[in-house]
């Protein structure tokens, strides 16, 4: 067996440790590997190395990844598809493994389709793959989020201000609701728990009306326009009100040692099941344990967390 390994989609902390895993385990197993750099792109395009265990001995403790990444739209269209199924038989490459979020498991699941083995690891901060409990690079950025939350308080605990702290997460509210659960912010609104403008500032209301002079309000990207939601609480409440977008800053950085092991971990599945002539699934962690799914049911299983909204509902009482 030829193994090719890619990393596609948005970077997260924690890819280098899962291509690390990977490179290893197919070492250990004699099997040769082939990184595929910029994701699906590069799969088109030809641009790969060849990685053995010496060229990944120290990566794990990086952040991004050393294959780099690239969204890339021509493997959306069938032909870009053909082009990479093309290169991959010229390069006597037997089976792939993909870590990247949705999108690059959408890709894989092409490929395994067109008769290639295929494996998927989850890497994506959002951690918005609902099969899986945590996704590779959540936990980084949940520790990333939770400093800079901590900076803000800071100064809002100076100055009596409440802030606005817009975090990543596109349709899941992981990030938010995990920060709230660590003691990040009084206040959250997510895409599974969406609050209106006037609950908003009702429940700022309230902890004023407490005594809190100092607040932080958390909600998930592409969910309000901000500067609208500072306008309105500032005309109701007659507070001043900042806003702070994180941004990018939450992808970076080294990789916590959570993400490092399960990363390992997901990465040495993923060799063992193309060993063992599985395709077309996605590993994954689930009660601690790590499972592996079809590559189709990635997001038909439900993830259910109310049981955190219910702890939630406690700790922000």
């Amino acid at each position: 067996m030829r193994l090719g390994v890619l990393t596609s989609g948005g970077d997260a902390p924690g890819m280098n440790a899962a291509i690390r895993a990977v490179v290893k385990a197919a070492n250990y197993n004699n099997i040769e590997v082939i990184g595929i750099k910029r994701g699906y792109q590069g799969l088109i395009d030809g641009d790969i190395q060849r990685l053995t265990s010496l060229d990944v001995e120290e990566i794990s403790d990086k952040g991004g990844t050393i294959l780099k990444t690239a969204r890339c739209l021509e493997f959306v269209e069938e032909l870009g598809r053909r082009k990479a199924l093309e290169l991959l038989k010229k390069l006597d490459i037997d089976a792939l493994v993909v870590i990247g979020g949705e999108g690059s498991f959408r890709g894989a699941e092409k490929l395994h389709e067109l008769g290639i083995k295929v494996i998927g690891i989850p890497g994506t901060i959002d951690n918005d793959l609902a099969y899986t409990d945590y996704s590779i690079g959540f936990d980084t950025t949940l520790n990333t989020v939770l400093e800079c939350i901590g900076k803000i308080r800071d100064t809002d605990y100076s100055h009596d201000k409440t802030t606005i702290v817009e975090v990543m997460g596109r349709y899941c509210g992981d990030l938010a609701l995990y920060s709230a659960l660590a003691g990040g912010g009084e206040i959250i609104s997510t895409p599974e728990k969406k609050l209106d403008f006037d609950t908003i500032c009702s429940k700022l209301r309230l902890r004023m009306s407490n005594g809190k002079k100092d607040n932080i309000v958390i909600i998930t990207e592409r969910m309000y326009d901000l500067q609208e939601l500072q306008k309105y609480i500032e005309e109701k409440l007659k507070i001043s009100v900042r806003t702070t977008v994180l941004g990018f800053i939450q992808r970076g950085g080294n990789p916590s040692a959570f993400d490092r092991v399960l990363a390992s971990k997901m990465g040495i599945r993923a060799v063992d099941l193309l060993i063992s002539g599985y395709s077309g699934r996605a590993v994954g962690v689930k009660n601690n344990k790590i499972i592996d799914v079809e590559l189709e049911n990635v997001n038909t299983e439900v993830n259910v967390k109310q049981d955190n909204y219910n702890i939630l509902d406690v700790l922000l009482h």
